[in-house]
């Protein structure tokens, strides 16, 4: 009886094993089909919100497209970025801003900083060919809520737009040159961090891309 019960226990366990087998089995199919699925739907909204976020920064371009010497500049800021002193910055993306008409209009430049109080602030840079900062917009950020959040409000990233400086500064007493930013009220970090952010990628355009032409 003893020998009928085991046999019988055994019998039980290897059904529902062979049953959990199953289930797993066909969830990993589904979340596999799912995911083939979704992939290109998030690729694609991911790439609308940076051509959105490169038209903020760019207004009157139309296109922005990749460029093969371009990107591998991009691997190199460090040596000209670095010696300023502009470090824990890389320069993720360049790409060249065209119009309609496929004409060179300038760049835009996203670099990550990874100086915020709260982590990696990424940000966007448009560049006109004659130097002017066409705008800023932040990409992702951590920043405290009320605090270095307001780096991406409208009224602090204005301050860097239609600029032609060589670079930024930020001061806690009033912008009263062309090159300067009013810092963000207790949140002096994130406000040097953004700045930095910036001067950086000028600097990428100026003097590594643009060097010598």
């Amino acid at each position: 009886m003893s020998n009928e019960i085991n046999v019988s226990k055994k019998g039980t366990i290897l059904k529902d094993a062979l049953i959990l087998f199953a289930i797993t089995l066909i969830a990993g199919f589904a979340l596999g089909f799912v995911h083939e699925i979704t992939v290109p739907a998030i690729e694609e909204q991911n790439l609308k919100a940076k051509m959105e976020a490169y038209q903020t920064v760019f207004p009157g371009a139309l296109e922005f497209k990749e460029d093969k010497t371009l990107t591998l500049k991009t691997g190199e800021a460090a040596k000209v970025l670095e010696p300023k002193g502009y470090t824990n910055i890389s320069i993720d993306e360049a790409l060249i801003a065209t119009d309609e008409a496929g004409n060179k209009l300038g760049y835009v430049v996203v670099v990550t900083t990874q100086e915020g109080y709260g982590g990696a602030i990424t940000l966007s840079l448009g560049y006109a060919e004659d130097g002017t900062v066409k705008g800023m917009e932040i990409l992702s950020m951590n920043e405290t809520a009320g605090l270095g959040a307001k780096a991406s409000t409208k009224e602090f990233k204005q301050q860097f737009a239609d600029k032609k400086v060589a670079e930024f500064a930020y001061t806690k007493t009033g912008a009263k040159n062309e090159n300067e930013i009013d810092a963000l009220s207790g949140a002096t970090i994130t406000t040097r961090a953004v700045t930095n952010a910036v001067n950086s990628g000028l600097c990428f355009i100026t003097d590594l891309v643009e060097a010598g032409n």
